[in-house]
């Protein structure tokens, strides 16, 4: 909670006699502001340091004899590490991680030097791992999301590598993300951008297998709708949106694909068509699964998510106009159970969507016969009456004080 967002509903609060100036002086009490003399200036000039003496290194790097080479390397990374940990032993929480997280790149860059000191040869994405590896383990020292980001970042980027030039998929790679940073997010530190991060990192992957082994493209909403009936297995409410949005992100994207740049032949194509016999019971085990874990934790109101997973592909024609009407469905869902639920958040997403589905819609049915101008000019006045319509009916509810902040 921000202290200043309480300071200014607080005086409001003591105007309307909902508590006391005391009161009011009381919960300002409990939330301080850190005395922290260390702030953001000292951070960046520390990075721009770091910066210039990389930068003055790599200059003159073939003029430095290969031992001091390597004792630079050495005494910038424990130098970085060291004040680091001493900054955050004192407190300075923010300046300690910046410097902690400067080691970690600078051992990131050593590894790099190290090997083109010595003319080694990578044939596989070992160094990445390590790096990654060695990420993880300070985020779970620290508990620190800065650090946690930059590893998950290495490990993406590895995998990006091994596919791009080794044109193989790291497994060992993928393990240790999905043991150490998934283990982190769900036992070390419970935050729903980490768990988010965390699954997109592992979506992209699976989808970077996808891609290497040359598998069905309609593959991946079977995959997707496991990870979302893995979400309806947690008890905890609030850990539901990191681990469900992150595949029905990915089959709502796959729907404005279709409807975009798709054709009633879609199903089809090589490139995506899978046969009927080996798809539907593919996806209907983890369609179970998920039906197993809403009945089990008594979300039977969220089935509507079912929607997206719908697979409409084998239908004969109007495969582009089926997924226009899941998506307006979804997005008509996503608003409904906002306002049932009482809940801000999924308000101000299920407008988002209806908006956007609409504009989709728009795009689809009139681009190629409209003059490009009437285009965006009806264009522009449908996404202002319908935001304003909106945004009307959602501020007379909130104005209720209905809904959940």
């Amino acid at each position: 909670m921000s202290r200043k967002w309480l300071e200014r509903e607080g005086l409001r609060w003591v105007e309307e006699q909902i508590v006391s100036r005391e009161q009011y002086d009381q919960i300002l009490g409990l939330y301080d502001e850190k005395k922290n003399a260390i702030g953001l200036l000292p951070v960046l000039g520390s990075i721009l340091t770091g910066l210039g003496i990389i930068s003055f290194i790599a200059a003159n790097w073939q003029d430095i004899p290969q031992w001091l080479r390597l004792l630079a390397i050495i005494i910038a990374m424990s130098g970085f590490y060291i004040s680091g940990d001493t900054l955050l032993r004192r407190g300075h929480e923010k300046l300690g991680i910046g410097l902690v997280g400067i080691g970690l790149i600078t051992f990131g860059a050593g590894i790099a030097l190290v090997g083109q000191m010595f003319h080694l040869v990578a044939y596989d994405t070992a160094s990445f791992i390590v790096w990654g590896s060695a990420g993880a383990l300070l985020a779970y020292l620290y508990r620190s999301r800065y650090l946690y980001l930059i590893s998950i970042v290495v490990f993406d980027v590895a995998q990006i590598y091994a596919v791009d030039s080794f044109r193989h998929f790291s497994y060992a790679g993928f393990a240790l993300m999905a043991v150490l940073l998934g283990g982190y997010v769900w036992k070390r530190q419970r935050s729903n951008l980490l768990a988010w991060m965390f699954n997109l990192s592992l979506f992209l992957q699976v989808l970077m297998l996808f891609s290497l082994m040359d598998w069905k493209l309609s593959w991946i909403i079977p995959a997707a709708l496991l990870m979302y009936a893995a979400g309806d297995w947690l008890r905890d409410r609030s850990e539901l949106g990191a681990v469900q949005a992150v595949p029905l992100l990915i089959v709502f994207a796959i729907g404005v694909g279709v409807v975009l740049f798709g054709d009633n032949r879609i199903a089809e194509t090589e490139q995506f068509f899978v046969g009927a016999a080996y798809y539907l019971p593919a996806l209907l085990v983890p369609l179970a699964l998920s039906a197993w874990g809403k009945l089990r934790n008594k979300r039977e109101v969220s089935s509507g998510d079912w929607l997206m997973f719908l697979p409409v592909m084998y239908v004969p024609s109007g495969i582009d106009l089926l997924y226009l009407v899941m998506l307006f469905l979804f997005s008509l869902f996503v608003l409904w159970r906002g306002y049932s639920e009482e809940w801000r958040m999924k308000i101000n997403l299920g407008t988002v969507l209806f908006i956007f589905v609409t504009m989709v819609a728009y795009g689809k049915l009139t681009w190629d016969f409209m003059d490009k101008s009437l285009f965006f000019v009806l264009g522009g006045g449908i996404l202002l009456v319908l935001s304003w319509f909106l945004n009307r009916r959602k501020n007379n509810f909130l104005g209720r004080g209905k809904v959940d902040e």
